[in-house]
């Protein structure tokens, strides 16, 4: 008996892989789709993200006004922040909140070369798999071929952001004012290197909200192509 149970269940196995091996090959002929289209079709995906959503990272407030991605304080400053308001400095932490994310809109600028080099290099391999995936794969995709070169553009660009509108300054005062306080630790944390990460962050975040909603939503996808090749995972 123990023998015909494992057999049925190696036999189940083999009939799903199989099954599923049918669904991937029948992929590329899609109707009147090539692997062309459908590498094509993904491309347009990211891009469509890339022009509607992330663009508007680099717009005055495009980070500090959407609660999506607005970078707050890291986890060890957020005593500071609510301390200074506890004393009736909210203004001073507001000011530092408010150049942080002006940072991380200057530095999303270098990004759409980076992005639209890496849309260009998907093949259809790469195509097929983001397709079968789940409503974040382009993204995922996305990230792997990007977050080391986005990382190297924006780090000088927040860098010099800060010193342009005088952040180091601000942040000088906002931190010593803290540790100048009684039974306080001192902190000096490296806000450079944490608003390029908080950045990096909010651009997938994005990318990946346009790429949730053509998965989704019918009326997102809004060009011929886009309709063909996402009606293949629908």
């Amino acid at each position: 008996m123990l023998k015909k149970i494992i057999a049925i269940c190696l036999l189940l196995n083999l009939t799903a892989c199989a099954e599923l091996q049918q669904v991937v090959n029948q992929i590329p002929q899609g109707g009147t789709l090539s692997n062309a289209d459908i590498a094509a079709g993904l491309r347009q995906a990211l891009d469509q993200g890339i022009e509607k959503q992330v663009s508007k990272l680099t717009q005055t407030d495009g980070f500090y006004k959407n609660a999506l991605v607005k970078i707050l304080l890291p986890e060890e400053l957020q005593k500071v922040d609510k301390t200074l308001r506890d004393i009736g400095l909210s203004s001073l932490a507001d000011e530092g909140l408010k150049l942080m994310n002006r940072a991380a809109e200057d530095a999303v600028k270098e990004a759409t070369p980076i992005f639209v080099n890496a849309v260009k290099e998907i093949t259809f391999d790469d195509a097929k798999n983001i397709l079968l995936g789940n409503d974040e794969a382009a993204t995922t995709y996305l990230k792997l071929k990007t977050e080391s070169p986005l990382y190297s553009k924006f780090n000088p660009v927040i860098k010099n952001s800060f010193d342009k509108v005088g952040a180091n300054e601000i942040w000088s005062s906002l931190i010593n004012k803290y540790n100048a306080l009684p039974l306080t630790a001192d902190v000096n944390p490296d806000l450079t290197d944490y608003v390029t990460g908080e950045a990096l962050k909010g651009v997938y975040t994005m990318i990946a909200l346009e790429e949730k909603d053509i998965r989704n939503n019918f009326a997102a996808r809004t060009t011929t192509l886009l309709k063909k090749v996402f009606a293949l995972q629908d």
